[in-house]
């Protein structure tokens, strides 16, 4: 069929492998030292691999290509974090993925400018691969969706965003999964008050915003939700 697709110029391309790390559907390997399009049918033209190119030798074309197999591409994600886990957990679970609640001192609620600063995660796991999709606590929890580098980058995240909520995080583009299904189970099966979804500028966050958003319309609940958006200077945008 005709489509547009992607191109790689391999005279300008240098291998640095970005374009391979932000294409979430996994169409790009590096071989023989060079970015190559090896799976056509994973490539779904929306090119979330050109801003990543540092010599600009990505483009897009319209020529005969293998239509898009969504499905093809969730299989290949799905194989892919399956064996991720199966290296990184013992026998039975990793221990570390044990789930916890903390309860932090009421003193701790009451900083002042001399404080030593406190966290403000309020469970174990914090990870959206690895956090359970029903746990107490998420019951009348107020839900914080962040992408993974939002805490380096603003300097106040647990006391403007974390604090009084349940933190969630995760990285689409380097988990290289959808993370829809899980976060439309978290929200159906527990009584979830809000959503905040807090990312980064860069365009590989899109995709946390729009697995929040989606599993939100998926979950068929009225939920109270926003979207912030972090400055790679560590500055709120919006």
């Amino acid at each position: 069929m005709l489509r547009q697709i992607i191109h790689i110029d391999e005279e300008k391309c240098n291998g640095c492998g970005l374009c391979a790390a932000a294409c979430h559907e996994g169409a790009i390997d590096i071989v023989d030292g060079k970015a190559k399009l090896v799976r056509e049918n994973f490539c779904d033209g929306f090119g979330d691999c050109l801003p990543n190119c540092p010599t600009g030798a990505i483009t897009f074309e319209q020529r005969e290509a293998p239509a898009y197999d969504e499905a093809a591409v969730k299989r290949a994600q799905e194989a892919k974090e399956m064996n991720e886990m199966k290296h990184e957990h013992h026998e039975g679970g990793c221990p570390g993925s044990k789930m916890m609640q903390f309860a932090h001192k009421e003193e701790d609620n009451t900083q002042t400018s001399m404080a030593k600063p406190a966290s403000r995660l309020g469970q174990w796991p914090c990870q959206i691969k690895l956090v359970p999709t029903q746990a107490p606590f998420f019951d009348g929890a107020k839900l914080l969706i962040a992408a993974d580098c939002t805490a380096y980058a603003y300097a106040n995240m647990h006391e403007e965003f974390m604090r009084g909520k349940i933190t969630i995080i995760g990285c689409p583009k380097l988990d290289m999964v959808d993370y829809t299904d899980k976060l439309t189970e978290i929200i159906q099966n527990n009584d979830i008050k809000s959503v905040t979804i807090v990312r980064m500028e860069v365009p590989c966050c899109g995709g946390l915003q729009r697995a929040a958003e989606n599993a939100l319309r998926n979950s068929g609940k009225f939920i109270p939700w926003q979207v912030v958006t972090i400055s790679r200077d560590g500055n709120i945008l919006d």
